[in-house]
């Protein structure tokens, strides 16, 4: 057993970064907010699969994280040119958030498959983008530990979405999604000037 390897693990973990990349992919993931969309797609199918759904998503970001990078260097870009991509749909997903439009995911989903709602409700394009966009500012170790605590907490709401929006109401989740929006445009905004700097 290679000692050092389990060492440096273990020091790489770093509290803080796992405390902001939980929160940055619990405002982009938004299951409190696709709590509607899900209770939905319960009336229409009857069951969701929600483990399935948790440990496939789960696995499209973890995968997405290490193989994303190669995948963007084979078309020629740059993980800060991606980043700052990332920042502008992290940017858009805020606005969704706070002034309560809708400007892209009008795709919904119609079947409680894996599919649908591993991808796009839980890992869609925003949610990957933000994954490989913290790669290039946070150590792996702890990304991987944020997308394990978010996979959690979906989980556990896609298991009692019925009992959590009767809890919240229509106004205590649109109150918690206005909250996070302005975090999540806080969070762009950083992402933007930190990986803008590296282009130029």
């Amino acid at each position: 057993m290679n000692f050092s390897l389990i060492s440096d693990f273990f020091i790489a973990i770093d509290f803080k970064e796992i405390f902001t990349a939980s929160m940055i992919l619990f405002a982009v993931i938004d299951i409190v907010g696709s709590i509607p969309i899900i209770v939905d797609l319960r009336r229409k199918v009857g069951h969701i699969q929600s483990e399935k759904a948790s440990v496939v998503a789960g696995l499209l970001m973890i995968v997405f994280m290490f193989v994303g990078e190669s995948m963007l260097s084979l078309i020629g870009i740059d993980v800060n040119s991606f980043a700052v991509a990332g920042a502008f749909i992290i940017f858009f997903i805020a606005l969704e958030m706070i002034l309560g439009v809708q400007l892209y995911k009008d795709d919904q989903p119609e079947t409680a498959a894996i599919i649908p709602i591993a991808f796009p409700l839980i890992a869609g394009a925003g949610t990957l983008t933000s994954v490989l966009s913290l790669r290039s500012e946070y150590a792996a170790v702890n990304i991987i530990i944020a997308i394990l605590v978010n996979i959690l907490f979906v989980y556990i709401v896609l298991k009692n979405s019925g009992r959590i929006e009767k809890v919240l109401g229509k106004q205590g989740i649109n109150v918690v999604r206005k909250i996070f929006g302005v975090i999540l445009l806080a969070i762009a905004v950083k992402l933007f000037a930190t990986n803008i700097k590296e282009l130029f």
